[in-house]
């Protein structure tokens, strides 16, 4: 947040605060465990938990002053943040730099990667 704040200081007035729930966390839950989940329940658990998150994100910086579009969606992280920066015609895409998986992500997370070679956009990558 604090770097996104100081892009302020550069000019910039909108931020677009995206967070992806990854679909495929739902089907490997569904062939791993042997006792019967309600995935319904826990993705409308997880949809809850991106609202609460993106809207505490949103109000924050609001109250720093930028105008603040939210969105959630679902799919594979990369392909949906590349999506959304064509959709937005945004400017710089900024994300952290390391996400779930600490042995697939040693140095930089797979997102973040995936990111930084395919936008068409610059990235700025923030060390979580």
């Amino acid at each position: 947040m604090e770097y996104i704040k100081k892009l302020k200081e550069a000019g910039t007035k909108e931020v677009i605060a995206l967070h992806v729930i990854d679909e495929r966390d739902f089907e490997q839950i569904s062939h791993l465990v042997e006792v019967s989940l309600d995935i319904k329940e826990l993705e409308k658990k997880r949809e809850e938990y991106a609202q609460k998150e993106i809207g505490a994100i949103g109000k924050e910086l609001k109250e720093s002053g930028f105008d603040v579009k939210t969105r959630i969606e679902r799919g594979i992280p990369f392909t949906e943040i590349l999506r959304v920066e064509e959709e937005e015609d945004i400017s710089v895409v900024v994300i952290g730099s390391h996400g779930k998986s600490c042995i697939n992500e040693m140095l930089l997370g797979s997102v973040s990667e995936k990111v930084i070679r395919k936008s068409n956009k610059p990235v700025l990558v923030v060390r979580r």
